[in-house]
């Protein structure tokens, strides 16, 4: 496995099981989080799609709200697809509802339609060279970025791929398609000490070492 590392994966809905095939490939460590145990000795977590308000009621029955946010307090790194993303952010609308507010982002839910709407599109990233697949599904909008947010990937000019410090967000589903770029890039923030937000000049060097 990669250099001891271990990562968990939410898994109340959703494809957590598709996040875990992905780091599977990546040779990762990893473990379905269903409990305030599961959270103990991670290096990062994963928070798939599937309906925000069904993760935030479990998360608030079993406790796991204040245990993940104490998580990225000390340093682990978060990655939240879809549901994920609106769960990370600070700010929930269409309609309100409480968060981790872990990054200081505003998200509409359910902004690009119903799931019979969704679509695969293409755009550009901070990532790689090469345009970025995503898979929206059902997606929330970001429609607020704070000014320590940095933005990663956009599509059709709106930002779908964000990160503050060691917080990721996604509005789309990496997991869906078969480039591993972006929880390559998740991986590197569980193993990087810096909680500081990625420059496009450190990630253009990342990506050239």
């Amino acid at each position: 496995m990669r250099g001891g590392m271990k990562v968990g994966i939410l898994a109340v809905q959703g494809d957590f099981e598709a996040h875990g095939q992905m780091l599977s490939r990546l040779g990762v460590e990893h473990i379905f989080v269903r409990t305030l145990a599961g959270l103990a000795n991670l290096e990062g977590l994963v928070l798939p799609g599937g309906e925000s308000s069904t993760h935030l009621k479990f998360l608030t029955e079993g406790g796991l709200l204040d245990a993940i946010r104490e998580l990225a307090r000390r340093g682990g790194a978060l990655f939240g697809t879809c549901a994920g993303a609106i769960l990370l952010a600070r700010e929930v609308k269409n309609p309100p509802q409480t968060s981790l507010g872990l990054a200081d982002i505003s998200v509409a839910r359910n902004a690009y339609g119903r799931q019979v709407a969704s679509q695969v599109l293409w755009g550009p990233s901070k990532l790689k060279e090469a345009p970025l697949e995503m898979v929206f599904i059902r997606a929330p909008l970001i429609e607020r970025v704070g000014s320590g947010v940095e933005v990663l990937a956009e599509s059709e000019g709106r930002p779908v791929l964000v990160r503050q410090d060691k917080v990721l967000a996604a509005t789309f589903h990496p997991e869906l398609t078969e480039d591993a770029t972006v929880h390559e890039y998740f991986l590197q923030m569980c193993a990087s000490g810096s909680r500081g937000v990625q420059t496009a000049e450190s990630t253009k060097a990342m990506r050239s070492s």
